[in-house]
């Protein structure tokens, strides 16, 4: 396993969660990332564009049009043996399902998520609140074993999720209620 090293913040600054959770998927081997951005994530995005930091040696980021898409990249590069994460908002992962269900869930194709969670407390736009009080019973339906990011512990967070899908047999997803 490749161990990729991130800058850690200067003396005297602690490191972001966006930049704590980069790092940790990064020293976990995690090699790609894709995704559409999403305001919930949007320290994650300038982390992986380098405008917190440069992106580190040994990773590579791929801005996606749209969340399928995304996922379709992620696959291709997983089945070629690289280990890639994909970042969408919950509203994207509609458009995901039919590439989850007719590629990665039958093909063993998992890859983690990382999914914000727009609508959760009814409070966000209304285009949102459908999918963001259903987010977890949809997971729950297709099987995707899912984790709540915690801004306090990204790393526990992260090995939580994975752990999830140790056996090769789940895709793990990561729901991130909260900017970060």
């Amino acid at each position: 396993m490749t161990v990729t090293q991130i800058e850690p913040a200067p003396a005297g600054q602690l490191d972001s969660p966006a930049q704590q959770l980069v790092r940790a998927f990064a020293e976990r081997g995690f090699t790609h990332f894709t995704g559409v951005p999403c305001s919930l994530l949007k320290g994650v995005f300038q982390v992986l564009e380098g405008k917190q930091a440069p992106l580190a040696e040994g990773l590579t980021y791929l801005p996606a049009p749209r969340e399928d898409s995304a996922l379709g990249v992620a696959s291709g590069l997983a089945a070629a043996g690289a280990r890639p994460v994909v970042l969408m908002q919950n509203s994207g992962l509609g458009y995901s399902l039919n590439v989850l269900t007719s590629l990665n869930l039958i093909y063993d194709l998992h890859v983690p998520l990382i999914v914000s969670w727009r609508g959760h407390d009814g409070n966000d736009a209304v285009e949102h609140d459908v999918i963001g009080r259903e987010l977890t019973n949809l997971l729950d339906v297709f099987d995707l074993k899912h984790t709540v990011f915690d801004p306090e512990k990204p790393y526990a967070s992260v090995d939580r999720c994975l752990a999830k899908a140790e056996d090769g047999r789940f895709t793990p997803v990561l729901i991130v209620k909260e900017g970060i």
